[in-house]
């Protein structure tokens, strides 16, 4: 049975990290369920297993912690929610492509709820929002911006880390790293824009949505 739980506090990288190992370990030796954990981190950036060092633009802003996640750097703090999904991938198939199409599935799912388009771009991981109310860019073309990450590691077909989505960080905590590695596209988030969401409305979904979209 999948087991959902949200943490009322910020939960400091470090705790998080050695509550996925060690619940990993225990559905590995058959001893826990699955289990969805809606969080909320300090201000800090993570760097995943592609990350190169020049795309962090400012070392000293917040603690810095390396990740065993797929991905580059990516910031988390306090009006972002974080889903880490500990999914055991041996029941649900063992197709990792499938299983990353699935969590961004989720994400926009749940931002059509609340009446915003979130898509998929080649070759960048995440769920993106095209801008057509900011000006163009001088190629004529609407500007994108990142409103949901996704990283994710399997160990022995069961996986940890997820999913993020804006919902009201502070934007310009992003200004001291190149998100994703990506420097022509910024971030958004719901409030940003224009849709007044709190973070248990977010979460409502969140769980009714994953039941839509993986079977649950």
């Amino acid at each position: 049975m999948l087991n959902w739980t949200i943490s009322p506090d910020y939960v400091p990288y470090p705790d998080a990290i050695a509550e996925m190992e060690s619940h990993v370990e225990c559905m590995i030796a058959g001893t826990a369920g699955e289990r969805i954990w809606l969080l909320e981190h300090p201000a800090l950036y993570t760097a995943g297993t592609s990350a190169n060092i020049v795309d962090l633009v400012d070392a000293d802003r917040f603690p810095v912690y390396t990740s065993k996640r797929g991905g580059q750097y990516t910031y988390h703090g306090p009006g972002q929610r974080i889903a880490y999904t500990m999914l055991d991938l041996n029941k649900r198939g063992k197709d990792v492509r499938k299983f990353v199409q699935q969590l961004e599935d989720w994400v926009i799912a749940t931002l059509a709820e609340f009446g915003v388009e979130g898509e998929r771009r080649a070759g960048r991981v995440g769920v993106w929002v095209v801008r057509k109310d900011k000006p163009k860019t001088a190629l004529g073309a609407y500007r994108e911006d990142k409103i949901a990450a996704i990283g994710v590691r399997l160990r022995k077909w069961i996986s940890f880390h997820g999913i993020s989505i804006n919902v009201e960080p502070d934007l310009e905590h992003y200004s001291g790293i190149v998100p994703c590695g990506i420097a022509q596209h910024g971030v958004t988030s719901l409030v940003d824009l224009g849709l007044p969401v709190s973070m248990t409305d977010v979460d409502i979904v969140l769980k009714a949505k994953f039941a839509e979209v993986f079977g649950d």
